[in-house]
């Protein structure tokens, strides 16, 4: 299969990086705010362009001259970025004109290898003059672009694409889109990283590190995947900044988004009321799921210890009772490599069509075991089964009056489904609905 090309989007703070990177991609994927440091990690979005298939990806402000922690974990991680991209856009603010931090970044984007396109932002009215002092920063003619007005983004394209092959949709292959979600602080960065085997997002004690949902591909045997490493979410009333508001938003749509969800609980604080949420909101997506206790390494331990945790699991998610716990250190790597064989597993299921030949066996069978219910002397006919979708698998079953069925004999004919099919890891779905092909 082949790997799309990459096109990374770098420059100084404020300069409009993430706004001209939500106008090419056509979506708000980036926080757009003006807070310098407000993109701290990468973010990566697929586009297409004239045939071109590429990866997008926004980066942090550069701020080279600063030693805060935080400003250089944002320069690796940008540095990341600039030595896997094909093509680097540079953006500088034709507004503000050319500083000397442009200069300095200029001089660091020199030693990279790719070819670099000069994209000048902001200019809203643009005239000939606004460019002049860019061409001393030695990349070709600049762009005159409007991030926020979409004035020569296709121009700007045009020039971002010149030099990246034409790669068919059908040889990229598909993904499974993994989201990592969980409570702040519960360790979904550093699992990212141990599933990656490098620093591919900032990893700190400072709750809220992660601001914005990030996508990075990853290889495994012959699988490819998707890793989305979401903000933490908070409760709503812990929600005080928009920027965090809109960081919980976009956790919720890379749950939407995804293939098989990852809920990241921290062992040491056990299943919390917060945790519970989060399982129940990617449960009533229809999502596949895993739980993930991290920081195992810092529980005490007896013999038991697991089981009392697995208990108080079920007791919990009484729910989705189809889950699976998997107990895993990020920072001792401790059954770290157990996950995405698991996310396989659960993903097949959530995509798993039974024949209607074999699904009425099963129906019939469980109606043997224990009859229909009755209601006000009538009798509830069950008459066949069929599956509809995927992901989560959903199930038809007519009926004669779907008001005679009791919720919990619907539950115990979801059972007789998941006794005779594997459906570990994932929910399904049961459609009850009156029969009018034939009389009752």
């Amino acid at each position: 299969m082949a790997k799309k090309p990459l096109i990374a989007i770098v420059g100084r703070p404020n300069v409009g990086k993430s706004t001209l990177f939500n106008k090419l991609v056509g979506t708000r994927i980036s926080i757009v705010e003006d807070t310098p440091g407000v993109t701290r990690d990468r973010v990566y979005s697929d586009a297409e362009w004239c045939g071109k298939n590429f990866t997008l990806v926004d980066t942090g402000g550069l701020e080279l001259k600063s030693d805060d922690e935080m400003w250089v974990n944002i320069k690796e991680q940008a540095q990341i970025a600039i030595d896997n991209a094909d093509v680097i856009v540079y953006v500088v603010d034709g507004k503000t004109g050319l500083t000397l931090d442009d200069e300095i970044i200029a001089a660091y984007l020199r030693k990279a290898t790719a070819p670099i396109v000069l994209a000048v932002n902001k200019l809203d009215n643009y005239n000939d003059g606004d460019l002049y002092s860019f061409y001393s920063l030695g990349f070709g003619e600049p762009m005159s672009v409007s991030a926020e007005q979409g004035k020569g983004l296709g121009d700007l394209l045009d020039r971002m694409v010149e030099s990246i092959p034409t790669i068919p949709a059908e040889e990229i292959g598909d993904k499974i889109k993994i989201a990592i979600v969980g409570k702040p602080n519960a360790g979904k960065s550093s699992i990212t990283n141990q599933l990656l085997g490098y620093a591919r997002v900032i990893v700190s004690e400072i709750a809220g590190t992660t601001r914005d949902a990030i996508d990075t591909d990853l290889e495994k045997n012959e699988d490819k995947f998707t890793i989305i490493d979401t903000a933490g979410l908070r409760r709503k009333r812990g929600i005080s900044e928009d920027l965090e508001h809109y960081s919980v938003v976009r956790a919720l749509v890379a749950v939407r988004r995804a293939d098989v969800v990852l809920i990241v609980c921290d062992a040491n604080e056990g299943m919390t009321e917060q945790d519970v949420k989060i399982a129940g909101f990617v449960h009533e997506e229809g999502k596949p799921s895993i739980i993930v206790m991290n920081k195992w390494d810092l529980v005490e331990k007896d013999t038991n210890t697991i089981n009392v945790f697995k208990k108080q699991l079920q007791g919990d998610l009484k729910f989705m009772d189809y889950v699976k716990p998997l107990f895993v250190s990020a920072k001792t790597g401790q059954r770290i490599d157990t996950i995405l064989n698991y996310v396989k597993k659960v993903y097949d299921n959530s995509n798993k069509r039974i024949t209607t030949g074999l699904l009425n066996e099963v129906l019939a069978d469980a109606i043997r075991i224990s009859e229909p219910p009755a209601k006000n002397g009538r009798k509830l006919k069950i008459l066949y089964i069929t599956q509809v979708a995927t992901a989560p698998p959903t199930f038809v079953i007519k009926v004669n009056d779907p008001e005679i069925l009791h919720f919990s004999y619907k539950r115990y004919l979801e059972n007789a489904l998941r006794k005779s099919f594997d459906f570990e890891g994932t929910p399904i779905r049961l459609i009850i609905r009156k029969n009018i092909d034939k009389r009752d």
